[in-house]
């Protein structure tokens, strides 16, 4: 059915760029909620622009357009295997309009698919059912909230919070710590989908399925309600915030399902999604392949442009005191690199150059490609296209989560002299220690925000490094009021580490026995 593809392809390229109307709403209650004028509330504007610019362009929400799963409903005798070859066509002709970054890898070999297909990519699960019309729905999970999904196997000892042990207090303690644990990496404020019981396997699909449900439906379980509303108040006391940077708003959903275990295995999976939810769904005509019905668009669109929803507070003019903004341009000297301290909002002009894992693995043993003394490094893996002219375009451009080069880059630092990296999430304690003996610093940029940065590119300068493929070649980029905030100095300050603590002291009020 040629329709069915079409009807595929418009699904994905409407789950990558449009979020659904229910999310929006969560997303708006968050701003309500935040102090305006606070680093959390900043960022949550950047954010609302960000998610109306790629809607008005049709371009992807976040350049991570991650693992896509889908679950299918079809009737009782549909040809499901040719459905999965109008899915996978769709994919790939998704992929090379730029909709969808190239994110296939071979585990082994490194080796970039270039058009999302592969073993295992991407994820399709097909299910009979007696209606009469077919059910398709989507989520598009980036890397950087998969990596904080997490297991727990009950009982266990949970850091702050004590035993949790088999019971529903059990499971209230690790859907708690696993909010804690994610921080600001998974591109918080984020969604959480819980799955209690099953094995190890089928308890995380469990959670993944939560994740399928309406922000603001009801759960059917009395109890599991209960959990969900308790969750959702609790959380959002440990002020961890948006990109953890503090604040008030730091879960924007909680969904909880149980099933069955064994009596030698209690597991509780929580998978963990970033405010970028992208997730749809259509019904179609099995006879034409057509959509009949958009899922997840109920009620009004919220374009946040046309409306405030900041709040007000007296921490306004506190943090604006503390703010300063600074413009840098390359090659940065060390001298400036010490200027600069932990909430300094940084505006950078000229060259940035974008590495990410293949990069800085590269880099421990080989020269770079191009003089990096003074240079500004980009954790970025943006989707290009070329145009007609052959030239590169960036259609979406936002950080990656840096911890992932955690082993690597205090020392590609200090062996390039390299003064600025920008990502999100932040880093650890051995880069932290690098900046400070190095005259270096960490700039957190908006996870997610891939249009509003790209926005800020004026032209790509080059790409080396290739090989490596699409995500992961180093592109010179030259932008123009690019911001970013600093959240790790060469003094030895880490707002991370600063939340970290005191979200964990908050979470510890909570070790207490509730559920009975």
């Amino acid at each position: 059915m040629d329709a069915f593809k079409q009807s595929m392809y418009d699904l994905i390229v409407e789950t990558s760029t449009n979020l659904p109307h229910d999310v929006r709403r969560a997303i708006k209650k968050a701003k309500h909620a935040e102090n305006e004028g606070t680093r959390a509330a900043l960022s949550l504007s950047t954010i609302t622009q960000n998610i109306d610019m790629a809607d008005e362009h049709v371009l992807p929400i976040c350049q991570d357009t991650g693992l896509l799963t889908f679950e299918v409903k079809v009737p009782v005798g549909t040809n499901q295997l040719e459905l999965e070859k109008d899915i996978e066509e769709a994919i790939r002709q998704a992929t090379k309009d730029g909709k969808l970054r190239p994110n296939s890898v071979d585990s082994l070999t490194g080796e970039n698919s270039g058009d999302n297909i592969g073993p295992g990519t991407p994820i399709i699960h097909f299910h009979q059912w007696e209606e009469d019309y077919i059910d398709v729905r989507l989520i598009i999970k980036g890397g950087g909230c998969e990596n904080k999904n997490i297991q727990y196997s009950l009982p266990t000892e949970l850091d702050g919070l004590g035993r949790a042990g088999r019971d529903l207090d059990g499971i209230r303690k690790c859907i708690l710590h696993s909010v804690y644990q994610a921080q600001g990496q998974g591109c918080s404020a984020g969604f959480i989908g819980v799955g209690i019981g099953g094995d190890r396997i089928s308890s995380y699909q469990l959670a993944k399925d939560q994740l399928f449900r309406h922000s603001d439906d009801q759960n059917d379980n009395e109890k599991l309600a209960e959990l969900e509303d308790y969750i959702m108040d609790k959380a959002n006391t440990l002020g961890i915030g948006t990109m953890g940077f503090g604040g008030e708003a730091t879960l924007l959903g909680c969904k909880i399902g149980a099933m069955n275990r064994i009596p030698a295995s209690f597991f509780v999976s929580v998978a963990y999604n970033c405010w970028a939810f992208r997730r749809l769904g259509v019904e179609i005509n099995p006879e034409s392949g057509e959509v009949t019905n958009w899922l997840y668009q109920d009620g009004e669109k919220i374009r946040f442009t046309d409306s405030e929803v900041a709040a007000t507070s007296e921490k306004k003019q506190e943090e604006e005191e503390e703010r300063r903004e600074v413009v840098l341009e390359a090659p940065v000297t060390e001298e400036q690199i010490r200027s600069l301290k932990v909430g300094d909002v940084v505006i950078i002009n000229g060259m940035i150059h974008t590495g990410r894992d293949a990069i800085h693995h590269h880099l421990m043993e080989n020269d770079a490609p191009i003089d990096l003394d003074g240079q500004i490094i980009y954790h970025c893996g943006p989707v290009m296209l070329k145009d007609g002219d052959g030239n590169w375009q960036v259609k979406a451009a936002g950080p990656t989560t840096s911890i992932r080069e955690e082993p690597f880059q205090g020392d590609i630092m200090k062996k390039f002299g390299i003064r600025a990296v920008i990502g999100k999430g932040g880093m650890g304690e051995k880069t932290l220690q690098a900046l400070q003996e190095h005259g270096g610093v960490y700039l957190n940029a908006i996870g997610g925000a891939a249009q509003y940065y790209a926005d800020c590119i004026e032209g790509v300068e080059g790409v080396d490094l290739m090989e490596f493929g699409i995500p992961e070649a180093m592109w010179h980029l030259k932008v123009n009021g690019f911001a970013a905030i600093v959240t790790m100095d060469a003094h030895g300050n880490s707002l991370h580490k600063q939340v970290d603590q005191t979200s964990k002291e908050q979470l510890s009020q909570f070790e207490e026995r509730v559920f009975s």
